[in-house]
């Protein structure tokens, strides 16, 4: 979603950019900030200081006065998601099994949606949680070192790669429960720019993000290619069946249904006591 307005930028080195953006940006530059989920989620609770940013549900709970959420932009898995999973073995472990032992499990960070669904499926006392980067939890997990992992982006479809066995889909539990699709990650608009560039200005922004969505869905072959050149999923199929899965109806427009979904996600960490309650969820549109 992003290359049409940032340019793209060396997967190698994000500060040297390849080409220049491909749309018109307006009377903004925009650069690109490469970075793990997690580290982001605790920018925005603790500083607060970028612009724009990239943003787990559940951490917005707790940055809603410094931040704005932006109807595109979205990640919503529909009955699908996280994934928790274990060592395969025989008997294999069940979801049961997991709430009965209070496992230790290798989590993204605890600002995380995924982490968020868990507690909530688990309990928030019922697991020891492990903080990892997300792209080491599958070693982890594989070497014994925790009895399981709570795995996002493209390692959900690479666990089983490694002898590792599913035990618990978030997206999929949380369809069931709600019939609702799971609201995972978003983009976020920072409050201030109103003040230092005007009123106006987070129409403006998020108008060019929607600008920056429709040209990448449009040139979809040259968004994949790019996307290649930071993806663990080394085949065109691996990464069009990941893409595909995350970049949906809600990724172009929210909507109602997707409002109602990132609220009663929040209601729900805010029943556990994970999440302050945000109160209503508000979504900037173009």
């Amino acid at each position: 979603m992003w290359w049409p307005l940032t340019g793209k930028v060396d997967a190698g080195n994000p500060e040297r950019t390849l080409e220049p953006p491909a749309i018109d940006t307006g009377p903004f530059g925009y650069r690109a900030l490469p970075a793990d989920i997690q580290q982001l989620n605790l920018r925005a609770v603790t500083t607060a200081d970028l612009d724009i940013t990239a943003i787990s549900y559940a951490a917005y709970a707790h940055c809603a006065g410094s931040y704005v959420i932006t109807s595109c932009g979205s990640s919503f898995g529909d009955g699908y998601g996280p994934k928790l999973v274990a060592r395969a073995s025989k008997e294999g472990m069940s979801l049961a099994e997991a709430r009965r032992r209070r496992l230790r499990i290798a989590v993204p960070g605890r600002h995380t949606t995924a982490f968020l669904v868990l507690s909530v499926l688990l309990g928030r006392d019922g697991f020891e949680p492990v903080e990892l980067p997300f792209d080491k939890i599958i070693d982890e997990v594989h070497g014994g070192r925790v009895d399981a992992g709570l795995v996002i982006h493209e390692g959900q479809l690479l666990f089983g790669d490694r002898g590792l066995a599913l035990v618990a889909d978030m997206g999929a539990w949380w369809k069931e429960q709600t019939g609702l699709p799971l609201p995972l990650g978003a983009n976020a608009v920072n409050r201030r720019l109103e003040d230092r560039f005007g009123p106006g200005t987070l129409k403006r922004v998020v108008g060019s993000l929607k600008a920056s969505i429709d040209y990448a869905l449009a040139n979809r072959d040259e968004s994949l290619a790019y996307s290649m050149t930071f993806s663990p999923l080394k085949t065109h199929a691996a990464l069009t069946r990941y893409i595909d899965m995350y970049v949906n109806r809600w990724t172009v427009d929210a909507g109602g249904e997707g409002i109602e979904a990132v609220q009663l996600l929040l209601r729900r960490g805010a029943d556990i006591g994970l999440l302050p309650d945000p109160g209503p969820v508000e979504m900037l549109v173009p």
